[in-house]
């Protein structure tokens, strides 16, 4: 896998937060992703994306991470990372 492009915000947010590097990679890799209309995608798992880490058999290494989500940039870059505590918006 390439090496995660991480802003120093997100940096922060990730230790602060304790979500794992690997959960920002399975984020990429296999979440959602919904056009925040700012220039940003916000990436996170949905019932689609869970189903695609059960067959790739990551479920039970990220079960706890599964309300996580990250903010990336129209560059590719990760702005910020958190946990979902309501829906996120599809326009």
């Amino acid at each position: 896998m390439t090496e995660l492009r991480l802003t120093e915000h997100a940096r922060a947010r990730m230790q602060q937060r304790a979500i794992p590097p690997a959960v920002v990679e399975a984020l990429l890799a296999y979440g959602r992703g919904e056009h925040d209309h700012r220039g940003s995608t916000i990436v996170y798992f949905n019932k689609a994306a869970r189903q695609r880490l059960e067959r790739a058999r990551r479920i039970r290494d990220l079960e706890r991470y599964l309300d996580a989500y990250a903010v990336v940039a129209g560059t590719g870059e990760v702005i910020t990372v958190g946990h979902r505590d309501k829906r996120i918006p599809r326009h």
